[in-house]
């Protein structure tokens, strides 16, 4: 096992041993709805915002235990995204990480409240993050809001579902993404960094690099939903295709789409030259982001 991989195994670790102690107790009232929320929020995944954190902070040399609060809350507010989007009145999906998603394993009243109680969980977390300093937690809280509302991930949904089945400009579904994916992906590195000591013009530099993993996550997962089975993808594939929804394989072409993934990962690796070894894994982070297959 890589040292990557070791460190990407004990990040996951850390982050599930704080998610199950952030998550309200499925024994508590109410029962089904705590226990929905646990369904949701610990079924696994890629843990990439945690890991963008985690990895983050050790640019900025933040306490990993800061890092776990940040990274609690934005893995809530991903989770709650994902219960939403999987919803019928939006994407309309019967599976999510090979489960039946929230609205199928409950029912749709019991998933829209999931998504509602861990959006306001995370901040929650935030709020009482006694490893962040206050100064430093009213920062976390401003960063996570703006990259959930409707400026960030809620516009881009609000977007993407009012231009199913219209053609789309590369510029307008750039715009689309780095509000509906990459907002949050911003916001779990600016979260790790900030839980440290970082200037502003090393801030900057992980902007730039978040911008480009954060665009380079959404053009991969549009790849991804037609070259890769709903096994591999451990949800339905090929569902923006049969949605007619605007992505980059359909705007660009599979090749140029490829090129461009690769392109936005040699920028997001030319942002981290001035950090030196202190960014080791937001660089392997980068390749990971570009070069999975699910």
């Amino acid at each position: 096992m890589t040292d990557f991989a070791q460190w990407m195994q004990a990040q996951g670790a850390r982050t599930e041993a704080a998610l199950q102690e952030a998550l309200p107790d499925a024994n508590t009232v109410p029962h089904t709805l705590h226990e929905a929320m646990r369904y949701a929020a610990l079924s696994g995944g890629k843990r990439v915002r945690p890991l963008l954190v985690h990895a983050a902070g050790e640019v900025s040399g933040a306490d990993p235990a800061a890092c776990d609060a940040a990274a609690c809350a934005v893995e809530m507010i991903h989770a709650y995204s994902l219960v939403h989007d999987d919803m019928p009145c939006m994407d309309d999906d019967d599976l999510r990480r090979g489960r039946p998603t929230v609205h199928k394993a409950y029912d749709e009243a019991t998933a829209l409240l999931v998504g509602d109680a861990l959006q306001t969980q995370a901040f929650i977390v935030l709020a009482g993050a006694v490893a962040v300093a206050p100064a430093a937690r009213l920062k976390l809280v401003a960063e996570l809001a703006l990259a959930s509302g409707s400026t960030g991930m809620a516009g881009g949904q609000a977007i993407d579902l009012q231009n199913v089945g219209r053609a789309m400009t590369r510029d307008a579904l750039e715009a689309m993404h780095r509000m509906k994916t990459g907002a949050l992906l911003r916001a779990s590195v600016r979260m790790g960094a900030l839980c440290g000591e970082i200037d502003a013009q090393g801030l900057a530099a992980l902007d730039r690099y978040a911008a480009a993993v954060g665009l380079a996550f959404q053009v991969v997962d549009d790849i991804l939903d037609v070259t890769a089975d709903t096994a591999t993808l451990g949800k339905t594939a090929g569902k923006d295709a049969a949605h007619d929804k605007p992505t980059y394989v359909s705007l660009m072409g599979l090749a140029a789409a490829r090129e461009l993934a690769g392109a936005l990962r040699a920028d997001a690796h030319q942002a981290l030259a001035g950090f030196g070894g202190r960014a080791a894994r937001l660089a392997d982070l980068a390749d990971l982001i570009v070069l999975r297959t699910h």
